[in-house]
């Protein structure tokens, strides 16, 4: 098709610094919809996707649990828990990937994000970001207006961001080819590929391989290890709300760790 390229972003460890889900976890718990025992589980698992990406295992188990978590619940419990969400994951945009953003959009590319995330997040977060949109995993919601435990169209994950970011594409007269993608997963080669221009970022060790082999540009800023290790304890706390002021602290007498090298 013939029309304007773009530029799409994953969410997760791409556009931002570690796991969405982990925010949500933390939400959720706030909200009542979750044990202490849970949301501490997540913030373990919240480190292990720091450290090496998410499996198609560990999606397929988060999958089963939001769905049996969500269902019965309203919408507008959810609804109620956005801003909450949105103060754990706004402080972990990485400025250098919004920069990239700014820099697409002022070369007259319009950006959006794509992830596994509710649509409704995804969309929320495009606009805060002063992006131009966002394709998420959607739930689906009874007449009562509550959450079926359902998805719609499966989840955003993998090979299943494919049609619906044609879709898109065919929408706002985008054309793939003259298009960017970022994302830092082997799970979204697909997306990857799908565009004329892909780009990975902080990749887990298998999409660092296919950049080398296909000469993919590559964007490295996130420091792991002894960081992420020292940071564990406090990670789990701040989760449950309880570290945040100490990580505030923290944050403020000490030099950020993650650094553009590009």
């Amino acid at each position: 098709m013939s029309g304007r390229g773009a530029a799409f972003f994953d969410l997760d460890r791409t556009l931002m610094s570690g796991s969405s889900g982990a925010q949500f976890g933390r939400a959720a718990y706030r909200a009542g919809l979750v044990s202490r025992a849970q949301v501490t589980r997540w913030g373990i698992d919240h480190l292990r996707f720091r450290l090496r990406g998410a499996t198609d295992q560990d999606t397929d188990a988060l999958v089963a649990l939001v769905n049996e978590l969500l269902r019965g619940v309203p919408e507008r419990t959810l609804r109620r828990m956005v801003p909450d969400l949105l103060e754990g994951i706004l402080p972990r945009i990485y400025p250098q990937m919004l920069a990239e953003v700014r820099s697409h959009q002022d070369a007259g590319r319009p950006a959006f994000i794509v992830s596994a995330a509710s649509n409704g997040v995804v969309e929320l977060l495009a606009r805060v970001l002063d992006m131009e949109g966002g394709i998420g995993t959607r739930y689906e919601v009874d007449e009562e207006g509550r959450y079926t435990g359902r998805l719609i169209g499966g989840l955003n994950y993998g090979a299943l961001k494919i049609e619906p970011m044609r879709r898109f594409a065919d929408e706002h007269g985008i054309d793939l080819a003259q298009s960017w993608a970022y994302s830092d997963s082997v799970s979204d080669l697909p997306m990857l590929e799908l565009v004329g221009n892909p780009v990975v970022v902080n990749p887990d060790a298998s999409l660092a391989r296919v950049a080398a082999d296909r000469g993919w540009p590559v964007m490295r800023f996130e420091k792991l290890g002894r960081t992420i290790a020292a940071a564990g304890a406090l990670g789990v706390a701040t989760l449950l709300g309880g570290g945040s002021a100490i990580a505030r602290r923290r944050n403020a007498a000490r030099p950020r760790a993650v650094r553009s090298r590009r």
